[in-house]
This record gives C-alpha cells, structure tokens and sequence, in this order.
C-alpha cells in the first residue's frame, strides 16, 4: 500500500504487521472434527467438506500430529472440487510457504477462486496482496474493489483496509469521511486498538457535525448489512 507523504504514513508498517497476523490467526477458526477414523473415511471418498474438515486438523494437529503438507494436500483435493473455504487456506499455505512451496502467484489464484465465490477472508486477503503487489502487480484499484466486496459483507478487517484506502487516497480519491464511515464500521464491531486509532486520526479532520453525520450513516447501513469480525 503505497503513501507518499499522507498523513496515514506512521500507519502503514503496523497495517502490514496486523495483516500478517490475522492471516496467521484464521487458521483456528474452524472447529475440529470429533471422528478422525469417519472423517477420513468420507475424505477419501471424495466429500469435498470432509477433505476440507480434515485438512484443517492437519493444520492445526488437532488429534492428530501436525502436518502442514498432509493440511495442503487434503486443502488442494476440497479445493479443486470449488470448496471455497479449502481454496482459501490453500491459497494462504502458498503466501505462507506451509506444506507447499512457497508461491504469490500460485496463492493469488487460489484466493481468487475463493474470493469469487464470495469468501470474505479470500477477499481482504486477495485486497491485501494487490495493495502489496505480492503475486500480482501492484494496483492499488484492484485492492480496493476486494476490500470493497469483503467490507460490504460487514468484514471488519475488510472496512479497516478499505478506511485507509480512502484516507491515503490509494485506488479512489481520498475522501475523509467515506474513510471515517468505513473505518467506525469496522470500530464498532471489532475491538482492535489499531482501527480505533485510525478513525480518531480520520475523525479529527472532520467537523464534529460531519462525525453526527457520519456516524447516524452508520447507525442506518449496520440495520440492514451484517457485521462480522471473524
């Protein structure tokens, strides 16, 4: 995410740091499978959700040993049948080099996959990789619209990168308080000092009558839209 003398500069390295985290962190959020002996089974059957099921406790050594190649190979059979979620923890074993080559590409395809079929984590992470220019050429446009997609799903992580795209003027013009909507959002559901520190920053540019407005705008998107931190 370039930023050549914005205000937001200070940001940018925590921004990178947060986002190496989080992808680190999303490898827990699926809950373990109980049956190891009947979900292999099912596996090698070819159901795509128990290959998905059980290349997750691969990756996470949950009643098995950890195995970060067996996770990728159980990820690639899922995620070749189009499983979204397998076709993003694929694409994030390939960004990470675990199980698998290390390959940016070869993660950008994956993500892709799974962000077009609407997976919000593949999204922000696909954002992330074109704000970057990691597998990709660097197109700061390309990053907002799946910033775009995964924040107008109510992904907070999402709503954080999209604020700052619009605070640095990265992709589309700059604009204070779009980003101020897009970054309270994200404030509102996710309890990251991080995000809250990026709004104030945004919020002190504008008008305390601006902020109301701002604010009531998101009081009304937050009654019709879900909002998830995940």
């Amino acid at each position: 995410m370039r930023c050549s003398g914005c205000a937001f500069r200070w940001f940018l390295p925590i921004v990178l740091t947060f986002f190496t985290a989080l992808l680190a962190a999303q490898n827990t959020k699926q809950p373990p499978a109980t049956d190891t002996a009947k979900l292999m089974k099912q596996a090698e059957q070819g159901d795509a959700t128990s290959q998905f099921k059980l290349g997750w406790i691969y990756a996470n050594g949950e009643g098995v040993p950890e195995d970060e190649a067996e996770a990728a190979r159980w990820f690639r059979k899922a995620a070749e049948q189009g499983f979204a979620e397998a076709q993003y923890y694929l694409g994030v074993a390939y960004e990470k080099g675990e199980g698998v080559p290390k390959d940016e590409a070869e993660a950008v395809r994956w993500l892709r996959k799974s962000a077009e079929q609407g997976n919000a984590q593949a999204q922000v992470t696909l954002g992330e990789m074109y704000s970057n220019g990691d597998g990709v050429t660097e197109d700061d446009a390309e990053a907002v619209r799946w910033f775009r997609k995964a924040a107008e799903q109510g992904f907070a992580e999402a709503q954080f990168g999209l604020g700052l795209t619009y605070a640095n003027g990265e992709g589309v013009p700059k604009d204070e308080a779009e980003a101020y909507f897009w970054l309270n959002l994200g404030a509102s559901t996710w309890d990251n000092e991080t995000i809250r520190s990026a709004r104030d920053k945004v919020g002190e540019n504008l008008t305390p009558e601006k902020r109301l407005e701002v604010q009531e705008r998101c009081r009304k998107w937050a009654e019709t839209h879900p909002q998830n931190h995940e």
